[in-house]
């Protein structure tokens, strides 16, 4: 099996930029997920396996934004040395 190079950022990306830097990723994923899924639906589409990695990158940009807002994680480094 070929292993996919288009894959989404890492946790390590995610985590190392600052809330402002997440909202706008997280909207830009978002529009990036609606624009597959309509190319999916008119069949422009190739490779349908980019909306799962779409999704997937979604809910990890919502992931560390929910875990900030708990107080759970902090940015970048630092939170690597809280533990």
């Amino acid at each position: 099996m070929a292993e996919n190079t288009n894959k989404g950022p890492k946790m390590v990306e995610i985590r190392d930029k600052s809330a402002d830097e997440l909202g706008a990723a997280l909207d830009r994923a978002k529009d990036e997920l609606f624009r597959l899924q309509l190319a999916k639906s008119t069949n422009q589409l190739e490779n349908v396996n980019q909306i799962r990695t779409k999704r997937k990158e979604v809910a990890r940009i919502m992931t560390v934004i929910k875990a900030r807002a708990k107080g759970l994680e902090t940015q970048g480094v630092a939170a690597k040395e809280q533990k």
